[in-house]
């Protein structure tokens, strides 16, 4: 089935909604909902975005600023004590200094904004970017986010809750919250990232606090003294953790599947661009689709800085890399014995895997109940199908993962949330005008 596109859905009779492609798409009628703890004092909201992480926080800055939402008609829903919560948490846990992506890629309106703010001349504080694109500081990023949470007000819009479920109606959707609040809105964004599915490799033991993943959202499993770590992966993430733990004095190996990758990017950088995202767009089967996405990542890689850095480690002798298969886990009481498939066995203090993230659909049971109570449309690999405004239904907007067949392999990251919300600006001016 190739992607969804065309006009917007018609609706159809009672109980039933007809897509652009005229599939019947039912809908369960929600009972009347209540907005208990959620002002609203326009009534029922226009916008509800589900996810405060970056996509979120961008979306809700665009529709504000460019589409000219009324502020009083939209709400982000996020279980996290601030909006960017979980993208804090794991930057701040594997260290990061310099994001990946170039300047121009932040949540601001304007590409030149984060530049600006970082200042010109005498008054740009040292070390604010480096080579190659003027990547910025994490520090410098994260200040830049503050700013543009506090000009669109997005604090004050952040219901600190999480979606449960979601019952599409004729005229609205409904979200019932895990605090047993519920709330109604026109249109939902599902922004929703995979950063609450750490991929657990079947070796590790869950129950033993000295492994962990550093992106489960209770990990507390950093080494507070001089210790020998064994750091699990070969990526961006597991380099950026071996150099944090290096630079605190411990004694590091990486178990990587394969040897040291680098990239520039975790894309080409021609998937930003015409080159290759207007042959992407002719494409209409979505398997094909998934397959170009597939080969176009560079999984597993690191950029030249972080490349260079990991090799001055190696050669100084504070890193190992091994380039194996952990075989299994030998646990005493004083050590972690790490089995490797060359045969070799690497005696530690501490696991920490920085295996990334399972590869399934974002969203959990909210949106496997999503698919299946509004009959959406998905793909075999179990993404959404949606339409060029990255509607999966009528009311139904994705952005991110949940968003890729249709944006690519870019999707996931900031370029992509801001191709995503260029696309839902569209989508709303076309309606307005």
């Amino acid at each position: 089935m190739g992607a969804i596109r065309g006009s917007a859905a018609e609706l159809g009779g009672s109980g039933r909604i007809r897509d652009a492609l005229g599939i019947i798409i039912p809908f369960r009628r929600a009972n009347a909902l209540e907005t208990t703890g959620i002002d609203t004092t326009a009534g029922q909201l226009e916008w509800l975005i589900i996810g405060g992480g970056i996509h979120g926080v961008h979306i809700a800055a665009r529709l504000l600023g460019d589409a000219k939402v009324s502020r009083d008609r939209l709400r982000i829903v996020d279980p996290e004590p601030r909006l960017l919560g979980r993208w804090r948490a794991c930057t701040s846990t594997i260290g990061m200094t310099f994001l990946r992506s170039p300047s121009v890629h932040h949540l601001d309106l304007d590409a030149w904004s984060l530049r600006d703010f970082a200042g010109k001349g005498k008054n740009r504080r040292p070390g604010s970017f480096t080579l190659p694109y003027d990547r910025p500081s994490l520090e410098l990023f994260d200040a830049h986010c503050d700013k543009v949470i506090d000009t669109f007000g997005l604090a004050e819009l952040h219901v600190r809750d999480r979606a449960a479920a979601c019952s599409v109606d004729c005229d609205r959707v409904g979200v019932e919250l895990a605090s047993g609040n519920s709330v109604a809105a026109v249109n939902i964004v599902l922004a929703l990232g995979s950063s609450e599915q750490p991929k657990w490799p079947g070796w590790a033991p869950r129950s033993d606090p000295r492994v962990q993943h550093i992106f489960d959202p209770a990990f507390d499993g950093w080494p507070t003294s001089p210790e020998t770590v064994v750091v699990v992966g070969g990526g961006i993430s597991a380099g950026h953790t071996a150099l944090r733990l290096i630079a605190e004095g411990h004694q590091v190996h990486v178990v990587s599947r394969h040897a040291l990758r680098e990239h520039q990017f975790d894309t080409d950088p021609g998937w930003l661009g015409p080159k290759y995202v207007e042959s992407f767009r002719r494409e209409q089967d979505v398997d094909r689709r998934r397959a170009v996405i597939t080969k176009a990542r560079y999984v597993g890689s690191v950029p030249p800085d972080v490349s260079r850095a990991i090799r001055r480690a190696r050669g100084r002798g504070l890193l190992t890399w091994h380039e194996a298969d952990v075989t299994s886990l030998g646990v005493y009481d004083d050590s972690i014995d790490v089995s490797l498939s060359t045969s070799d066995t690497v005696s530690a203090d501490r696991v920490l895997l920085a295996t990334g993230f399972a590869g399934r659909r974002p969203g959990g049971s909210l949106v496997d109940n999503l698919v299946e109570s509004a009959s959406l449309p998905c793909a075999r690999c179990g993404y959404p199908i949606v339409d060029a405004d990255l509607r999966w239904h009528p009311r139904v907007y994705v952005s991110g993962a949940l968003a890729e067949l249709e944006l690519g392999p870019s999707a996931r990251n900031i370029a992509g949330a801001r191709r995503a919300a260029d696309r839902l600006v569209d989508s709303v001016r076309s309606v307005v005008t």
